[in-house]
């Protein structure tokens, strides 16, 4: 914190952020400005204040945190980012402005300089906050661990700006039980407590004692209240900073501090309206305001010339925390030789020296024909790779020892005094995390930690229970950022649990999502051929790992094809003498069928092509030559065979082709018998194969 003064010019350049977010809203004809307007006082005080930034390097590593988890509300920190030099005026004037506009309705990340995550639906920025904490503190223990708190370059502070709509929603509850737990202490949270949400006053659905809440997860907390005593209103930002240096003195909580604001405040006739959340002002209204704060009605985006030059000192004081971060930073690398050769790689993307031949020594273990679920394949691999990339880090939604995403001997993240007889070792830079029943937020809090850190985290649940995580999956595609899913129990096949929880639309769900790359291996060798790719291709899209919880053949055909195969998404298998009179297409555990199946209609005199297609996104990604290589234009007679929705596959299977899939919610008991009554058997492909050739003679 910087000594804080607080003069009239920085009441004139609060009051010319209320003006111009008005004026921003009224101008793009569309917007929020009821909150972008109330919040001013306090997006100011943390930027001028409290976050510790330099407009001049934007992802210096230094810097600290700010997330809008109310992204709705993206002018009170377009107008900071703006007085501090991130942006210009005319960034505020196109506001919502379309594919130019560097001023988006709310948050996106990658589009404006200063802006940290795009927080899209409400919950998900709180809820990746404590992400952002927990990548800072793995990190630092990673790299600096023995520092004395505060003192050492990777030490960074996570402060966040939500209101009611985020801590109503689900996943910010599940992610600040986890953050309380994990105690925090570098997090926190400014409440806007201004009791409007779009059906109106907050009390018809939310009422409880919010304080009371946070401080059973385990927070601190405090209040400051805007509104007086007297029901005056005074933007009390003394109050407000003097309870956040004090929240600062609080090392081993997070901190909620809960500030009680009016909502347009004070715009004439609009304070407390529920309709300025979404709603324009108008003309009237805005005139008013202007009049009130002293800026003139008749002018639009009007500069207080001299309260901006007086706000943007902020940069002055950031490039001299820049350049005492600088020394810091010099003498660790100066002390830590090895480590700085380290943080060099990671944050390069670079991977380790060793990583190629973890993974060939554990593929010289397997035993062709030996039966190993592709989940207990994934456990391996990350357990191969973990020894030579210690940036590795994950776990699972309680679901570990079935996802097998344990590291072996790795220490828990978590406070010392809440190790178990389970998990015996816990430290606050432990590798194994440990969710809780809490799929959501697990999402939300990996996106945080890549966007935070330089570390790879990835997590694991059952693929049923990836919808309750899907709304971070879609936010880490749209950011197009490297996150790890590990879903096992992937299909019907998973058996006795029921239809529940057996995943039958998953697959066509999760390849909809852009972006999102989609990998369902058949064998051991695909699986580690997977994770190769995943860790060493250079684009950084988001990726799940999609496996069986039965035991599957390791075949030698992979052997063979999926060192080169898997990372081209698809590839010929076994193939026939000539063109082929059919190719059977098929992932996962299936493609087992499919190659039983291409041997029976071999024996029927039918050549047979069969292509395993780990993930369809990556054989998108080749060229045409490729693509008609391995599924020839000429060759109409097609089937697929997984088991889950036929849907993606129509793009592959064309007029003639037919679907071997379960078009059904799942069955009641034991899985092998679940996937022959839903006719994922080769008797079926072999039937299929016989009527797409039929209905392809047409085309002789």
């Amino acid at each position: 914190m910087t000594e804080f003064n607080w003069s009239e010019l920085d009441t004139r350049a609060v009051n010319m952020g209320k003006v111009l977010s008005a004026d921003a809203v009224e101008h793009a004809g569309h917007g929020h400005p009821g909150s972008a307007i109330s919040l001013q006082p306090i997006t100011y005080t943390l930027y001028q204040h409290f976050i510790k930034h330099d407009p001049a390097d934007p992802k210096w590593p230094g810097r600290d945190r700010f997330v809008l988890s109310g992204g709705h509300a993206s002018l009170s920190q377009y107008i900071q980012l703006y007085y501090a030099g991130y942006l210009n005026i005319d960034d505020i004037k196109n506001f919502r402005g379309g594919d130019e506009s560097r001023t988006p309705g709310h948050p996106e990340y990658g589009l404006t300089p200063g802006l940290e995550i795009t927080t899209g639906p409400l919950g998900q920025g709180l809820a990746s906050a404590v992400g952002f904490a927990y990548g800072q503190r793995y990190q630092r223990g990673l790299l600096d661990p023995d520092a004395p708190a505060g003192t050492s370059p990777f030490d960074h502070k996570v402060w966040v700006v939500c209101g009611e709509g985020d801590v109503e929603e689900g996943v910010s509850a599940e992610a600040c039980s986890l953050a309380g737990n994990q105690k925090l202490g570098n997090l926190t949270v400014i409440f806007d407590a201004n009791h409007i949400q779009i059906e109106g006053e907050t009390q018809i659905a939310f009422a409880e004692d919010i304080l009371k809440r946070y401080e059973a997860y385990g927070w601190y907390t405090d209040e400051v209240s805007f509104i007086q005593p007297d029901g005056s209103y005074k933007e009390d930002t003394e109050a407000l900073a003097a309870a956040l240096h004090k929240a600062e003195q609080v090392t081993d909580r997070p901190h909620f501090i809960k500030v009680d604001t009016l909502i347009a405040w004070p715009t004439p006739g609009k304070v407390n309206d529920p309709s300025t959340h979404g709603a324009l002002l108008g003309a009237k209204a805005i005139a008013d305001l202007k009049n009130l704060l002293g800026f003139d009605p008749e002018q639009t985006f009007q500069v207080d010339e001299e309260a901006l030059t007086h706000a943007r000192e902020v940069a002055q004081r950031g490039k001299e925390a820049h350049e005492e971060w600088n020394k810091r930073y010099e003498a660790w690398r100066a002390n830590n030789p090895d480590k700085a050769a380290l943080y060099d790689r990671i944050k390069a993307g670079k991977l380790p020296e060793g990583f190629d031949k973890a993974i060939d020594d554990l593929e010289a273990t397997y035993e062709v024909g030996k039966e190993v679920a592709t989940r207990a394949a994934s456990g391996a691999v990350l357990n191969a790779i973990a020894p030579v990339m210690p940036e590795l880090w994950g776990g699972s939604a309680d679901l570990g020892g079935a996802n097998l995403t344990d590291i072996d001997g790795a220490t828990s993240f978590a406070p010392e005094e809440y190790a178990t007889s389970q998990h015996p070792k816990a430290g606050p830079y432990g590798r194994q995390m440990h969710f809780g029943v809490r799929e959501f937020a697990m999402g939300a809090i990996t996106n945080g930690i890549l966007l935070d850190s330089d570390t790879r985290p990835f997590s694991g649940t059952f693929f049923q229970f990836a919808d309750y995580e899907r709304g971070a999956v879609r936010l880490a595609a749209l950011m197009e950022i490297p996150n790890l899913y590990v879903w096992t129990h992937d299909s019907v096949g998973l058996g006795q649990d029921g239809p529940t929880h057996q995943p039958v639309e998953h697959l066509a769900a999760y390849r909809a999502i852009p972006n999102l790359e989609v990998v369902r291996p058949a064998d051991e060798y695909e699986t580690a051929e997977a994770y190769r790719y995943f860790f060493e291709k250079d684009n950084t899209l988001p990726t799940a790992m999609v496996l069986s919880r039965q035991v599957l053949p390791t075949l030698a055909e992979t052997a063979a094809l999926a060192k080169d195969g898997v990372k081209k998404g698809a590839y010929i298998l076994k193939d026939s003498e000539g063109t082929p009179d059919v190719i059977i297409m098929a992932t996962g555990s299936e493609v087992q069928v499919a190659l039983e199946a291409a041997t029976t209609l071999e024996g029927k005199g039918v050549k047979a092509r069969v292509v395993s297609m780990p993930s369809m996104e990556w054989f998108e990604q080749q060229d045409q030559a490729y693509r008609d290589s391995v599924l020839p234009p000429t060759v109409f007679a097609r089937v697929s065979v997984e088991a889950g929705l036929a849907q993606p596959w129509h793009k592959y299977l064309g007029t003639f082709g037919k679907a071997v899939s379960v078009e059904t919610f799942g069955l009641q008991g034991e899985g092998l018998h679940n996937l022959k009554t839903l006719g994922i058997n080769a008797e079926h492909v072999v039937e299929a194969a016989g009527e797409s050739i039929e209905a392809a003679s047409v085309m002789k």
